[in-house]
């Protein structure tokens, strides 16, 4: 039978941000951390327990297993409130600027002291130490400076941001979220605690190192958008289908290549003997955009469905929700079969443990239930501490404060 979670009993405050830092956060719920989420303060509206008039809900949408309180990070009275709260944790995220969370008087030197064992999780965009440091950026920025926007991109077009998935929450939340790991495991072992610092720069150009290494191999020395793995190649591409949609193609292996050709009905033209001559790929790539155009998505994945040509529909989120024959049911990311993850979509108690326990949560990885600040952060404290409103904490200006009675 399937245990808890790996990461239950593990405490994390984390400091309202949006994306990288709640992504870490997100990481830690979704594998059984208690996540406290300490948001803005609005006086009259949060923690007013007034049914009619709640909260609106915050920005971030990657909020599952999470529970908020409100705190004015203004006041001395909140700072005090979350000072009170560290000794009992175990991770404190900071998704702020540098030198933010030194002004609030939270700082590293103070948080450690307060509780040796805290690790302390900082998120930023450029490095701490770089020539951008003290400048305002996103995703784009980040993985622009990085070197990985360079080798994103259509040959002749301008580089290509991939969304916010690299920056943000790849190098940026979920390697925070590795550093924090690593820091538990260290923990385990001297009992103290540690600074960890990730920025989205490195977190970046650590996961750009293969590609950023093939760049002196034939495999990627051409310019951008002509290399075997950015688009220039016919066989790692993608391709329009009569009904508008897309096939994607990735036959590397020459026994994968014959299987493409077979599918395409090419076998047996020498194709497979001149397929390294790049001279060869502009009419190939045409050759090959006007066979997939020839037919619907359906048909082609009836040719291909089965076989080792590396030829897959382009699914898009919107038919994954709905349709129940493919791979669209949301799971961790990983699975472990002793303690596996906390599940994101619901299914029936004999499940698989591969795709996580439990019901589900609301939307099932589609569709986001919004966390209302101070929306059951009571509780949480409760479950931590024993702590009970009216004699532990009090509410000041909207925002939580602890009893004069109660301080440290």
């Amino acid at each position: 039978m399937a245990g808890p979670p790996a990461l239950t009993g593990i405490r994390v405050l984390e400091l309202a941000g949006l994306a990288p830092g709640p992504f870490a956060g997100l990481l830690l719920a979704d594998n059984g951390a208690s996540v406290l989420r300490i948001d803005r303060a609005i006086p009259n509206v949060t923690h007013t327990n007034t049914p009619s008039k709640p909260p609106p809900p915050t920005n971030d949408l990657i909020t599952r297993h999470k529970s908020s309180v409100a705190v004015d990070l203004k006041s001395a009275s909140g700072i005090a409130f979350i000072k009170s709260l560290v000794p009992h944790a175990d991770v404190v995220i900071d998704p702020f600027r540098p030198g933010v969370l030194e002004k609030l008087g939270l700082g590293p030197d103070v948080l450690l002291g307060l509780n040796p064992r805290i690790i302390i999780g900082r998120m930023t965009g450029f490095r701490r130490d770089g020539r951008y440091k003290d400048m305002a950026g996103h995703d784009i920025n980040y993985i622009a400076v990085s070197g990985a926007l360079s080798l994103l991109g259509r040959k002749g077009e301008k580089p290509l941001p991939p969304a916010n998935i690299l920056g943000d929450f790849a190098g940026g939340g979920a390697t925070l979220f590795q550093g924090i790991l690593l820091a538990l495991l260290a923990r385990g072992k001297s009992g103290r605690g540690q600074v960890v610092e990730a920025n989205m720069v490195d977190g970046s150009a650590y996961l750009a190192s293969f590609p950023r290494l093939l760049l002196k191999t034939p495999m990627w020395n051409q310019p951008r958008g002509e290399n075997v793995l950015d688009g220039g190649c016919p066989w790692y591409d993608t391709y329009g289908t009569k009904d508008g949609k897309f096939m994607a193609v990735g036959a590397l292996e020459p026994q994968f290549f014959s299987a493409l050709l077979k599918g395409l009905g090419l076998l047996g033209r020498g194709i497979e003997k001149t397929r390294e001559d790049r001279s060869t790929w502009p009419d190939l790539k045409q050759t090959f955009t006007e066979l997939f155009k020839s037919k619907t998505r359906s048909e082609w994945e009836a040719v291909f469905d089965g076989t080792d040509a590396c030829c897959t529909p382009v699914l898009e989120y919107s038919e994954l929700q709905k349709d129940g024959t493919r791979e669209g049911d949301q799971r961790p990311a990983v699975t472990l079969r002793d303690t596996p993850s906390l599940a994101v979509s619901s299914a029936g108690p004999g499940r698989d443990p591969s795709t996580g326990q439990g019901p589900g949560v609301k939307g099932e990885g589609y569709t986001a239930a919004m966390l209302i600040p101070g929306h059951g952060g009571e509780e949480t404290l409760g479950q931590w501490l024993g702590w009970k409103r009216g004699k532990d904490f009090d509410v000041e200006n909207g925002g939580l404060v602890r009893k004069p009675s109660s301080r440290l």
